[in-house]
């Protein structure tokens, strides 16, 4: 337990969260961070971590490079170091490497949690047909990997429908969404439900589901459960 005194205020935080992110944008910390305290409450203090070269350098490559990866793990390892009871994965492209590193987190007692998993699990639940939304080739096929991974844990069968953004990572708020409610109006009879791969597409989910009547699931809500569930798990919370 850390005890943070700032004037007359003090502050007790009872556990330590990493936030583990490839890239951010302000909407994409205030969703994450608002689902987040939503679910573990105030006493929690949240570390972000951050290396825009983990998405460049996959970007570039259009896979995760060993270079990526160990970059990611890097930023795995300083959070353990600095004394975090669980880290949330933000970055869906290198989700795998958040699986590949299970056995590391299970040893050092400090559970890696995917912000997308959960959410793939949902979507699976919900049909058969998944529409599923991106502004990266780098994201969508990690993505859809897990869709497929959760799938044969579940006995399912699913159908993925690509929904690539192209042109549409880095725009403002506005021609973003124009984009999205685009392209989902292209897959919308073609799918159950809807899944978008970044959780910086999160602020869209109602606008699309109202234009396109079908489920739509973001990661940013699913993530925090799961984050919550693993701290219940652990004992910390």
């Amino acid at each position: 337990m850390d005890v943070f005194v700032t004037g007359y205020i003090i502050q007790v935080f009872f556990m330590k969260i990493g936030l583990v992110y490839t890239s951010t944008t302000p909407e994409l910390i205030e969703m994450v961070e608002t689902e987040v305290r939503k679910n573990v409450g105030p006493a929690a203090e949240l570390k972000m971590y951050q290396n825009p070269e983990v998405l460049a350098k996959a970007r570039e490559s259009g896979y995760v490079t060993k270079e990526a990866a160990a970059l990611l793990v890097e930023m795995f390892a300083q959070s353990i170091k600095d004394g975090a009871d669980a880290i949330l994965n933000i970055c869906s492209s290198v989700g795998e490497v958040a699986d590949a590193v299970q056995d590391f987190a299970r040893y050092s007692g400090v559970p890696i949690v995917r912000i997308d998993e959960e959410m793939c699990r949902e979507a699976v639940r919900l049909g058969k047909r998944i529409g599923v939304l991106a502004t990266l080739p780098t994201t969508l096929e990690p993505t859809k990997n897990t869709i497929k991974r959760v799938a044969r844990e579940m006995d399912q069968h699913v159908v993925l429908v690509d929904g690539l953004i192209e042109g549409a990572f880095g725009l403002n708020q506005e021609e973003f969404k124009k984009l999205m409610l685009g392209k989902a109006a292209e897959i919308k009879d073609q799918v159950d439900v809807i899944l978008f791969c970044q959780g910086s597409m999160a602020y869209c989910e109602e606008l699309v589901h109202e234009s396109c009547k079908k489920p739509v699931l973001s990661s940013p809500r699913f993530g925090a459960v799961a984050l919550k569930e693993a701290l219940q798990k652990k004992g910390v919370l």
